[in-house]
């Protein structure tokens, strides 16, 4: 919102308040931009987080391309690259890699190997760049001030300055930020506050899936998420994510079932997969990746109350294929599922998906944009879709889709394991435990 020039710095009632129109300027990278919101704002300042290796510096690097090149529309703008963490010469080796050397961008993305905010300020104000990216703020210090870099006050003064000189020539910057072992930011949290957006790029260093995602942005919604895969060439983005999250492989084994999340307004088909084993001494074990271990322990108490799946002495491990953390509630069913496939030792159609909260009581609950995700299982080929049944009618109506509508886990358990034989010719593992 902003104050109208003639009244500023006086009250006024909601309904004087007039918009400010928002320019954004489009990066050139699609899934970039659909997090941001629809590109950079000018005058604004965005927090790029991520562990080391994870791909921050080369997704920055080809952002600053696409607006050198002048992203979507208009003509080509200048790029200033404050590295405070490698040299100008290790950039353009990167650079390099993924051909940015010729033509515009090899013109318009300056770099300059420089450490002291003071300097990398008056360069910004000298050039005036459409994006100043500084590559990390816990590398750049204030000579005035004491201490060492990435300190507690050399932050959060850094980060003042360069949000002084945003606002004051509408210039967008982006600051590159650390991560803790515990994957949280690095430095104060003063840092989060000052800044309007908080971008995170998440995934396995030893994968080739990225995520990004928005924990803050004044400028748009932070549902939504961005989805790459590094490749030799760089980050490429995924146009159709959907398909990268679900197995690949032919054999369709027990524990394995297909669920349908929302991210924003994205639907996306994930591979939802677990395995049960005998346990051995002590504590059964409750192992899971991508996936809330509470959650996991209340799905298992679950299945052994209400559904008569036991796995109370029982080692389980779950997990989310494709190296993606989520929470969406409309994942306990796939997850109870394939708790109940693996336990059984029976697959799941592999044309089959679930959907749906599960309760402490064993009920289903419906989650949002059941529509949506439906209409994407149905795009992919999905065939069969359990459902949570709702008093407010029946299940959506899908082409080419058989969509069941069930009350309970057990039912879903029971339409889900119905026409599945054992697998390898081996006996259900003690159905109920």
């Amino acid at each position: 919102m902003a104050i109208g020039p003639e009244r500023a710095g006086r009250p006024q009632s909601l309904s004087n308040l007039r918009e400010a129109a928002l320019v954004r300027t489009p990066t050139g990278i699609d899934e970039l931009d659909r997090v941001l919101g629809g590109g950079l704002v000018p005058g604004s300042v965005v927090l790029l987080a991520g562990e080391p290796g994870i791909g921050k510096s080369t997704l920055l690097l080809q952002a600053a391309a696409g607006l050198a090149a002048g992203g979507a529309v208009g003509a080509g703008r200048d790029v200033l690259y404050a590295t405070g963490e490698e040299s100008a010469g290790q950039v353009r080796l990167r650079a390099g890699r993924l051909g940015l050397l010729e033509g515009v961008p090899g013109d318009r993305i300056h770099v300059v190997a420089e450490s002291e905010v003071g300097r990398i300020v008056d360069l910004a104000q000298e050039m005036r760049p459409v994006v100043l990216v500084v590559d990390s703020i816990q590398t750049v210090t204030v000579d005035d001030l004491e201490g060492p870099a990435g300190s507690v006050g050399q932050v959060r003064e850094c980060a003042l300055r360069l949000m002084e000189v945003a606002k004051r020539e509408g210039i967008s910057v982006i600051v590159v930020g650390h991560v803790t072992k515990d994957g949280t930011l690095a430095g104060p949290k003063t840092l989060e506050h000052l800044v309007d957006a908080v971008l995170s790029l998440e995934g396995e260093s030893n994968a080739s899936l990225r995520l990004l995602r928005a924990t803050k942005n004044r400028f748009g919604s932070t549902e939504e998420v961005g989805v790459f895969e590094m490749v030799e060439s760089g980050l490429e983005e995924l146009a159709d994510p959907s398909r990268a999250f679900l197995g690949e492989s032919n054999e369709h084994a027990p524990g394995s079932v297909a669920g349908a999340t929302l991210e924003g307004a994205r639907p996306l088909l994930v591979e939802v997969q677990a395995l049960v084993a005998p346990g051995g001494y002590g504590s059964p074990r409750r192992t899971s990746a991508g996936i809330d271990t509470n959650r996991l322990s209340l799905l298992i108490a679950v299945l052994g109350r209400r559904a008569g799946v036991g796995l109370g002495s029982h080692d389980v491990y779950a997990n989310l294929a494709g190296g993606l953390s989520l929470t969406d509630p409309g994942l306990d069913l796939p997850l109870a599922l394939a708790l109940a496939s693996s336990m059984r030792d029976k697959a799941v159609a592999k044309d089959l998906v679930a959907i749906g909260e599960v309760g402490l009581l064993g009920e289903l609950r419906s989650v949002p944009g059941l529509e949506r995700r439906l209409r994407e299982a149905a795009r992919l080929g999905f065939r069969t879709a359990i459902v949570p049944k709702t008093r407010r009618g029946g299940p959506p109506e899908m082409p080419g889709m058989k969509v069941l509508a069930v009350a309970n886990l057990r039912e879903a358990i029971g339409h889900a394991l119905a026409d599945a034989g054992p697998a390898d010719g081996a006996k259900a593992a003690a159905d109920g435990g």
